[in-house]
């Protein structure tokens, strides 16, 4: 039933029927959307989770973005398929107008999100990238000319992957595997390498968050080797030093730490590359991926390596910065400091709420601060 649905995925997320409201409201501003006062919607969402009344495109669309759902995981309807023979001449007609500027497009409209995504987080994006995914996905399946169904595949690849971390964002696990999955199918129809290792990779991170350590391992190990013939030396770097952190959430100490070292000596001078536009670790990144593995794996200098890159953490990298926090304040209640514990936590709250990081707030949830015996969060 499309209430209890609804219903569900709001007390899954934790958020009061107050915070939904305020959020529908700041949402339908950003959009410039025309929508009813905060008392009107307090009755209209009790009278749409109690299925008294169906949810208008208008507020499914909010809820897809204020939630980071589909309208399917949310109850509300599919929209519906045209598969008439006109159809088919039409998209096949239009399939075929594809060139490499429309597909340099769809790459900026991407990149675009990834910029927003670093600086906003995700709220605002996942609807937006599904709509970007669709469109790719159309023009894919009714392409028939190689050249231009690799070029479509990598930029489905692209799209996918982003999607599927901000899904992993928004605790939406399921959403994320999918989405992961699609991207991994795109790129081995584009015949890249390393688009399939990024994604695989960033997968693992899906088995990670649902306690599937050993399973991540394997993936993170397979990803490796994919790239390993052909990737530049910067994908071959973050894939070592994703590799260390899925060991350290096994307890390998050894292997993660050899992991980090390997990333380190492959990490090009200048760690930019025009085609891995997905892809930072220079700078603070390297340094802070290495802190919270020592985190995970209850190494004391942990904290000296976090709090040594807190500061180099550039300012547009905004959930970066409310991982590192998140590591630095579980990191200080292990060793026992429960007032830095408290206020790098309190830090990384404001952060992970301002963009939404339901992932982040997650990790807060099990923080036990030294003398109490339940989480703070």
């Amino acid at each position: 039933m499309e209430e209890k649905r609804l219903q569900a995925v709001r007390k899954q997320l934790g958020y009061s029927a107050e915070a939904v409201i305020r959020m529908l409201l700041k949402r339908a501003d950003a959009l410039g959307v025309p929508v009813m006062t905060a008392a009107s919607l307090k009755t209209k969402l009790s009278r749409w989770e109690n299925g008294h009344e169906a949810v208008s495109e208008t507020y499914q669309r909010l809820f897809r973005d204020i939630y980071g759902r589909t309208n399917e995981e949310l109850g509300f309807p599919r929209e519906g398929e045209d598969s008439d023979g006109a159809e088919l001449r039409s998209r096949l007609a239009m399939a075929k107008t594809v060139d490499a500027d429309t597909v340099e497009v769809f790459l900026r409209q991407i990149n675009d999100a990834r910029h927003v995504d670093r600086r906003f987080g995700g709220i605002t994006l996942l609807d937006q990238l599904r709509s970007t995914i669709k469109q790719v996905e159309d023009l894919l399946s009714y392409n028939t000319i190689g050249s231009r169904r690799e070029r479509l595949a990598g930029a489905l690849t692209e799209a996918s992957t982003l999607a599927g971390w901000e899904a992993l964002d928004r605790n939406a696990l399921g959403q994320a595997w999918e989405h992961y999955e699609r991207a991994k199918s795109a790129a081995r129809e584009a015949m890249a390498p390393a688009l399939l290792a990024h994604a695989a990779a960033e997968q693992a991170f899906v088995l990670i968050d649902v306690g599937e350590t050993a399973l991540a391992v394997e993936q993170l190990a397979y990803a490796c080797e994919v790239a390993e013939a052909s990737a530049p030396p910067l994908l071959r770097a973050w894939l070592s030093a994703a590799h260390g952190e899925g060991l350290a959430a096994v307890g390998d100490r050894d292997g993660a730490l050899r992991a980090f070292d390997v990333a380190d000596a492959l990490l090009p001078s200048e760690p930019v590359d025009a085609a891995l536009p997905f892809l930072f670790l220079g700078g603070s990144h390297l340094d802070r991926w290495r802190g919270n593995a020592l985190s995970k794996l209850g190494e004391p200098e942990a904290i000296d390596q976090l709090v040594e890159a807190l500061p180099r953490v550039p300012a547009q990298f905004v959930r970066a910065r409310t991982g590192l926090l998140v590591d630095l304040a579980l990191a200080f209640a292990a060793a026992g400091d429960r007032d830095a514990a408290l206020d790098h936590s309190r830090q990384a709250r404001r952060l992970a709420s301002q963009i939404k990081s339901d992932r982040h707030l997650r990790r807060l949830g099990g923080l036990i601060l030294p003398g109490s015996t339940e989480g703070v969060a």
